[in-house]
């Protein structure tokens, strides 16, 4: 019996330090979070780094809705201080807030694509005369295709700013600068009635580890061909925040196959975004393993919208009862901003590690996956 309860303490003792480098080992691999917001359609996503620097993209729309959204998920993720706060482009579904979360909250860094080709159009005139007060003493940089952000533990590089692109494949990354064979077949659009700084978007590709996700504002399709071709600068991705939302003047099959996402987020609306050509080239995108949507897409129907527990805000009856019984019903009235209003929004939490692995996460309903790093 002695011997015995011997035997046990050893193996308790020996165990120990296994069990203590094992936490040890979590704490030193710390994810990269992100955070998808809901804006109706607009963008609003936050980067917590591992080091727990962050980097806000957009503020969404003006008003209460969704300045009180973003700054609840900045309470959630334990944010104080803004070290990034990254303007894509010029328009009111992404600067909307800005004013108000540098009211309330210090931030270090501004970022955008320097001015914007609209200056002519009243609101953009409006915002231009106050943004140097909202920037204030902060530092500010117009970036330029090839810079780096330095947001600590992960490799910034801008890929698109002021309707020029990134032609230097990025160092080291799978895929980067071979030739695109896409671009042979890909069709131009008619975009005379694209709003013009949507061409202009700033956007980046950001590495941790084996991890890679890109955002690109509401760049369009004609300048995705632009960046993407005749080679590939970005290489291969493994989370891919649509362009543009969803809409069908974004999100070409040059752009999107090219980068080979294993998963994509769409910052939709009910009725902003969600094109069925944007669901068909998703769809046939080679590797892509899921589709997780801010909100259910009237114009994806029953036959493109992804499965519910992938769908973090689902408004109303009529949603729902077209999800469970596979008929599509006609779009109730539209509320403010364009959508009907609800209460509580979700989002989604995307935690990332070194070794390319992730996990998806739904607010709504606590559903989450988790992909396995690439082999």
């Amino acid at each position: 019996m002695r011997r015995m309860l011997t035997l046990l303490i050893v193996l308790a003792m020996v165990a120990m330090p296994l069990a203590t480098l094992s936490g040890q080992t979590r704490a030193a691999g710390k994810t990269l979070d992100i955070y998808y917001i809901d804006t109706e359609g607009g963008q609003a996503t936050l980067f917590v780094s591992p080091a727990g620097q962050t980097l806000l993209v957009d503020t969404g729309n003006s008003g209460e809705r969704d300045l009180n959204r973003i700054l609840d998920v900045l309470k959630t993720a334990g944010v104080t201080k803004l070290d990034h706060l990254w303007l894509t482009h010029y328009h009111g579904d992404h600067y909307g807030s800005m004013a108000e979360i540098a009211k309330r909250i210090p931030v270090a860094h501004f970022y955008d694509h320097g001015r914007s080709i609209e200056s002519d159009r009243p609101n953009i005139i409006a915002f231009e005369k106050l943004y140097p007060e909202i920037i204030g003493k902060s530092a500010h940089t117009a970036v330029k295709p090839g810079d780096k952000i330095a947001f600590a533990g992960t490799d910034v590089t801008v890929v698109a700013s002021n309707s020029t692109f990134l032609k230097t494949p990025i160092a080291k990354a799978p895929g980067a600068g071979r030739p695109n064979p896409l671009c042979a077949s890909h069709k131009p659009r008619d975009e005379s009635k694209v709003d013009p700084d949507n061409h202009y978007s700033a956007g980046f590709v950001m590495q941790f580890g084996a991890f890679r996700t890109i955002d690109l504002g509401d760049l369009t399709w004609s300048r995705e061909f632009e960046l993407m071709c005749p080679n590939n600068p970005i290489g291969t991705v493994d989370l891919y925040l649509t362009n543009h939302h969803g809409l069908d003047q974004s999100g070409s099959a040059a752009f999107v196959h090219a980068i080979h996402p294993r998963v994509a987020i769409m910052n939709n609306g009910t009725r902003k975004g969600g094109a069925v050509q944007t669901f068909e080239i998703l769809e046939t995108s080679p590797g892509l393993e899921d589709l997780w949507q801010l909100h259910w897409s009237y114009a994806g129907a029953v036959e493109h919208n992804t499965p519910g527990v992938k769908i973090a805000n689902l408004d109303d009856a009529a949603q729902l009862a077209a999800i469970v019984s596979g008929i599509q019903t006609p779009a109730p009235p539209a509320g403010p901003g364009g959508n009907a209003a609800h209460s509580p929004a979700y989002y989604f939490k995307v935690s990332a590690s070194t070794d390319g692995s992730f996990t998806v996460t739904n607010s709504r309903n606590g559903y989450s996956k988790t992909y396995a790093a690439r082999q």
